[in-house]
This record gives structure tokens, sequence and C-alpha cells, in this order.
């Protein structure tokens, strides 16, 4: 649960609990007080009676064993041979207070009996019930309502700043959360994640600004090495040291285009005809020749971009696919909902689904167990997919096995 609903939840059932304990000493106080008040009621009835007996005694018949003075309050004689009641009593029944006060007339010893209704308590117990009953649920919806709208408003910055850290990524490390103009927790969390940022951003720019610059510092040196093997008398030791340069001077190429697109460098806005790209790369001739490379290409797909980096997508997918194929690669390209849509399929094994994504990581090689010197350098994919993202498109595994279909898309307007 989130913690709106479970800080909602808990406001409601503390609420609960304490309206619970304060309704029910509230009934019972007021039940024990109404009572109390019907007993003095008695009580004060019999007392004013036996005073009025004390000062003038009323005749009473000899025959009359008792004499009704008022609804509520009897007179009669003391038992026969029983000692006169020296004290009043007091007394409850289901529906009455009753009170009973002695007095000694000039009739001799009597008995003031007098009592009060206890329905005046009982109906008003019945009124509290009336009104607790729909009102305690009430009052828990407002509590529940309110306190769900409180911490909503509360929570405002802390979606604000999860919002804006879900969107930043290693590009964009110049982004920073909002800082909400409160001074509490929330402000102190904002403020902490954009010194985060800050040292992650300097930290992600001295990386990049060391891979660019050991790269830069390699291609002197490599270009110099190559020059000097190709003009030293052939032999097969020489051989094969310029095919190792040749692919070291490949991997720094790779470097310094992975650096700069991670550097945010702002793509070129030129019209770029993707087929007439896509055709050229796909033709270009390639170490396996068993491997057949066709073309289905519509015409006409103009995208906007750097033609060198579109270039280096289409040639790093079509290298990867060749690799992997049994015979043949087809390379597709055609126009869907406002993209071009570039598909490069191979008839190879396949790429398994839980590596779909594992793929374009950098680096990153489809079979563990072969040697580093029979593929690639594992950062074709990867470089291609930032190329797409570069452009505001996307590349994703979207076919296989068996085989493979790896797909581009790159908006047209």
């Amino acid at each position: 649960m989130s913690v709106r609903l479970r800080t909602t939840l808990a406001a409601t059932a503390v609420v609960a609990v304490a309206l619970g304990i304060a309704s029910a000493v509230l009934a019972g106080v007021l039940a024990d007080s109404l009572a109390d008040s019907a007993t003095a009621e008695a009580e004060r009835r019999a007392a004013l009676t036996a005073e009025l007996l004390t000062v003038a005694p009323p005749p009473a018949p000899a025959a009359e064993p008792r004499l009704v003075v008022a609804p509520d309050v009897v007179v009669q004689p003391a038992q026969p041979g029983a000692p006169a009641p020296a004290t009043p009593s007091f007394g409850r029944t289901e529906r009455f207070a009753v009170a009973s006060r002695p007095v000694v007339t000039a009739d001799g010893a009597m008995l003031v009996q007098a009592r009060a209704s206890l329905h005046p308590a009982a109906d008003a117990l019945e009124t509290l019930r009336s009104v607790l009953l729909p009102g305690v649920p009430a009052l828990l919806l407002l509590v529940a309502a309110l306190t769900w709208i409180a911490v909503g408003r509360a929570l405002v910055p802390v979606s604000a700043i999860r919002r804006e850290l879900a969107d930043i990524t290693a590009t964009d490390l110049h982004r920073r959360v909002p800082v909400p103009h409160t001074r509490d927790e929330v402000r102190l969390l904002a403020e902490t994640t954009n010194r985060t940022l800050d040292r992650l951003e300097q930290a992600v720019g001295r990386h990049r600004r060391f891979v660019a610059d050991a790269a830069h510092e390699l291609r002197s040196p490599l270009a110099v090495l190559r020059t000097r093997l190709e003009i030293a008398p052939p032999q097969p030791l020489a051989a094969e040291a310029l095919a190792d340069v040749d692919r070291i001077q490949r991997l720094t190429t790779d470097l310094l285009l992975l650096a700069r697109l991670d550097a945010g460098e702002p793509p070129e806005h030129v019209e770029v005809d993707l087929g007439q790209v896509a055709a050229e790369e796909a033709a270009r001739g390639r170490p396996r020749t068993d491997v057949r490379v066709d073309l289905r290409i519509d015409a006409g797909i103009v995208v906007r971009g750097s033609a060198e980096q579109l270039g280096r997508l289409v040639a790093n997918l079509v290298d990867n696919a060749v690799r992997h194929a049994a015979g043949v690669v087809t390379v597709g390209l055609r126009e869907r909902d406002g993209d071009a849509v570039l598909e490069v399929e191979d008839d190879g094994p396949g790429i398994p689904a839980d590596r779909h994504e594992a793929v374009f990581d950098r680096f990153a090689r489809l079979d563990e167990a072969r040697a580093r010197d029979a593929g690639g350098s594992g950062l074709g994919l990867a470089i291609a997919r930032d190329i797409a993202v570069h452009h505001g498109g996307s590349l994703a595994v979207v076919g296989g096995p068996p085989g493979a279909v790896l797909q581009a898309l790159i908006p047209t307007r």
C-alpha cells in the first residue's frame, strides 16, 4: 500500500478507537448522571412530603392503610411491631427511582415513599445512540477524506521529485529535482538529492572525459603503427599485427563515438534519405561472403539527423546480423505512423527472450564462451541503440528465435 493509503487508514483507525472509547464513556456517564438525577428527584419528593406531614399531619382514617398524597408519593403506616425506620432509603426498579423516608406524625410512625420515572433517562440514551450510530461513521469518513487530501497535498513535492528522477538518465544529469518552498523534510530530501546529482554529474563527466581523451590519444600512435606495418616486408606476423591494429582502431573509434553520444551533443538536423543510406551500408562488403543480404527498402523515406551516425546504425545492425546468420540477412525499411521502420532480420540461432535487453549492454556478447577475436567488440548494438535514441527513436529486438529481428524506429517529422 502507498504511504498515502497507509497514513489514511492509520489516522482513521486511531480516530475510530478514540471515538468508540469516548462514546462508551459518554453513554455510561450520561446514564449514571440521569439515574442519579431521578433518584435525587424521588428523594426530594419524599423529603418534601415528610416535612409537610410533620408540620401539618393529615387526618388518616384507621381503615385506610395508605394515603396517596401525590401520584408518585405514597404515605402508609409503618408495619405493626416493626421498629420505626430512622433513616431514608433509596432504590431503583426497572422503570423508576424510589426513595423512602420515615416520619413521625400525631397518628404514629409513617413511611413516605416517592418515585421518579427513569423513562427520560432511557429516552436521552436512545437519542444519544441515534446520534452516535450514524454520526461516528460519518465523522470517520470525513476524517479519512481530510487525511487523504492533506497527505496527498503533502506528497505532491515527493511525486514531483520522483517523476523528475525517473526521467533523468546518463545523458541529462544536468537536470535537477524541484525544491519545494516549504521548510520541512521534503525540502531537505530535494536538496540532498540535488547535491547527490551534482556529485554524480561530476563523476560521470570525469569518466567520459577520460574515455574520450584516452581514445583520442590512442589514434595517433595507432595510425603510426599501422603505417609501419603496411610498409614493412610482407610476413605472416606483420599481417596478424595489422589485423589487430585495425581492430583496435575500430574500438577506439567506437569509444569516441560513445563519448560524444554520452556527452549529449545535439544531432545534426539535416534531411537524410534513410533508404539510400541503408542500401549503401547493406551493400558494403563484409568478411562473410557466404551470407546474402536482401533489400526490401521503400523509396522516399526522409528523416532529420546525422547521415554519418545513421549510416553507422545501419552498418552495426547489418554487421551483427551477418555475423550470426546462417545464409540470409534481410534489410527492410518502410514508413509507419510517422516513423521510419528499419528492420534487420537474420536466419541464425536468434536471441533468447531473456537476453533481448542484455544484448544492448556495452561489451555484451551473446555467446559468452566465444573467443573475443571471433566476433565484434560488443559495442555495436549499444552504439546503434544510442544513435536511435539520440535521434528521438528506439531500437529493440522484436522477433525470434529462430532467427532475430531488430527494429529501429526513427521519427520522420
